[in-house]
């Protein structure tokens, strides 16, 4: 038997290799529900990606599973209107790709429709690991990320911050962004301190990000 990474780096090279492995192999769209009464049965672990609705998000999730068109992405903010469900690597994973939030030219009625439908998923989902919540690097957290960040706190359910579009900023203003955000979510009590930083455009991070998402798996015992 193979012994267990003693230093730190082997520990994220290993991490590293996990995070590839998961999303090398399928990853294929099964669901979608836009109530909460047609979700799909619980099974293994679920992550689900949450984020403002020109935040970049379809375009993480198919950097992240090595897609070009698993998530649909759009150059019309609000288009993603339901919870989309993908299963990745046969099986070990189901990744949720949630409606976005806060895009203004959207109807009342149909933000509600949505916010009732991701706060009740949130709420009623047992397998569900972890939310990864998109921020785009270039403004920070506004104040209706702050009010998904206090939904899930209330909530307790574990979410990670996801910085995106890290390509558009230099070295001094990617490191005061990473300092703001770690001061913004010190004190959140189901925040994961972890911040990733990340950019579709260019792949930065995307390993990175990865690599987190199989060591929550290892540490849920997958």
């Amino acid at each position: 038997m193979q012994d267990e990474p003693q230093t730190e780096a082997e520990k994220a090279a290993a991490l590293r290799e996990a995070g590839r492995l998961l999303f090398a192999g399928s990853a294929d769209f099964f669901y979608a529900a836009d109530k909460l009464e047609i979700l799909p049965p619980m099974r293994g672990h679920e992550i689900a990606f949450a984020g403002r609705s020109n935040v970049g998000k379809s375009s993480l999730i198919n950097a992240l599973t090595g897609r070009n068109a698993l998530a649909r992405t759009s150059h019309t903010p609000g288009r993603t209107q339901q919870l989309n469900f993908f299963d990745v690597g046969g099986g070990k994973l189901v990744l949720v790709d949630m409606p976005g939030y806060g895009y203004a030219a959207v109807e009342k009625a149909k933000v509600a429709a949505w916010t009732d439908l991701i706060h009740s998923y949130l709420r009623g989902r047992a397998n569900l690991a972890r939310v990864y919540v998109l921020i785009d690097s270039r403004h920070g957290i506004k104040p209706n990320d702050a009010e998904v960040l206090d939904g899930l706190d209330k909530a307790a359910v574990s979410y990670q911050i996801v910085l995106t579009k890290s390509d558009a900023l230099k070295k001094h203003e990617i490191d005061a962004r990473l300092d703001a955000t770690a001061a913004a979510i010190a004190r959140r009590p189901a925040a994961y301190p972890e911040i990733v930083l990340t950019s579709s455009r260019t792949d930065d991070g995307v390993a990175d990000l990865r690599a987190s998402i199989a060591r929550l798996l290892s540490e849920r015992g997958e």
